[in-house]
């Protein structure tokens, strides 16, 4: 919550310096109060730390205006909620209109009234401390709920892995190797960090296929082999339609992680950059676990034999780019691998 026996500052903004005297006069008893004299300054001072909790901002200065000033810091994330008056000479009603629409909180005309000042001073930063109060508390509800709907996928994922392996080890192995290809490709952290936590959820359409095929020790037919792959539709018929970025990253991982860069996988012979980048990372990723893994109906690869494969299937299987990745990070693919190895006791969490 906001720190209310603490002074809030105030940013005043003006190329006269009397005019500066004058509200520091009328705002300094109850206020931290910065000043500017230019909009070059202003814009620094904004950005810095601590932000102001305020800007009082003139309109008519050189080189940046007032104008200009609040289109930037508007357009910046990082400035665009701290609310700005602007206190001006400037009574038209058309930069009155201008000053509104580009987000000030309230237009103050010059000769300045110190009571009028005060009370909107007082006014917009108590609307703004309920703001960031509100905003506090929804990022927190927020934050609990994507912690919940996390730990259901981690969860769901380790029950479709454990229909067909023994561990569950599989869906962390190969999330821990999407997000190290993920991050080699270039994906900034927060696209990362949904890639590994979407990916566990890449085989949950295996609870929808029959255990007698998922654990049989022989080569499939042809009828069970058609069965085996709709296991990606029904991945995506599971997941759904829900607005969370999260789960529609795990639909399109779950529903493309078979397609292949030539565009002979499933379910749609999808092709090149037609494949979502995440179900293409994922791709490799499975793949690589997969060989390197015993499962019902093989013996473990050798990682020299998995990599040579991975390389044989450059341009077909995978993108070219995302197997310069995976070299890229296979050392500390390596790690992950001996850290979660099949024969340890147990998986926390």
């Amino acid at each position: 919550m906001i720190n209310l026996e603490q002074k809030q500052h105030i940013l005043v903004v003006d190329d006269i310096p009397e005019n500066i005297d004058v509200i520091v006069n009328i705002l300094g008893p109850d206020y931290d109060i910065q000043a500017a004299i230019n909009g070059e300054k202003a814009l620094k001072i904004a950005n810095s730390t601590p932000k102001p909790d305020m800007i009082l901002l003139d309109i008519m200065m050189p080189n940046l205006s007032g104008f200009d000033v609040c289109r930037q810091l508007k357009s910046n994330p990082a400035t665009s909620d701290i609310p700005i008056i602007f206190v001006t000479g400037k009574d038209e009603v058309a930069d009155e209109e201008l000053g509104f629409k580009l987000g000030a909180v309230d237009y103050i005309t010059k000769p300045i009234s110190p009571s009028i000042v005060m009370a909107r001073v007082k006014t917009h930063l108590a609307l703004y401390d309920q703001k960031r109060n509100l905003a506090q508390l929804v990022n927190a509800r927020t934050s609990e709920l994507n912690q919940t709907r996390l730990t259901i996928i981690q969860k769901l994922g380790r029950a479709a892995e454990y229909k067909d392996n023994e561990t569950g080890f599989h869906v962390i192995r190969m999330s821990y190797y999407a997000r190290l290809i993920a991050k080699a490709y270039g994906g900034n952290d927060e696209w990362v960090e949904m890639v590994f936590n979407a990916a566990p959820m890449h085989d949950i359409g295996k609870i929808g296929i029959p255990d007698h095929i998922l654990t049989k020790p022989g080569k499939l037919t042809k009828e069970e082999w058609g069965l085996m792959q709709k296991h990606s539709e029904f991945g995506a018929i599971i997941i759904g339609n829900d607005p969370s970025p999260l789960l529609q990253l795990s639909k399109s991982i779950a529903l493309h992680h078979h397609e292949k860069w030539d565009g002979s996988g499933y379910p749609h012979q999808l092709s090149g950059d037609e494949i979502p980048l995440e179900a293409r990372i994922i791709a490799i990723a499975d793949v690589f676990d997969a060989l390197t893994s015993e499962r019902p109906y093989k013996k473990a690869w050798t990682v020299e034999d998995a990599v040579n494969l991975i390389n044989d299937s450059n341009g077909t299987h995978f993108e070219p780019k995302i197997v310069d990745m995976f070299h890229i990070a296979l050392p500390e693919i390596l790690k992950i691998k001996e850290k979660y190895h099949e024969k340890d006791s147990q998986i926390n969490g």
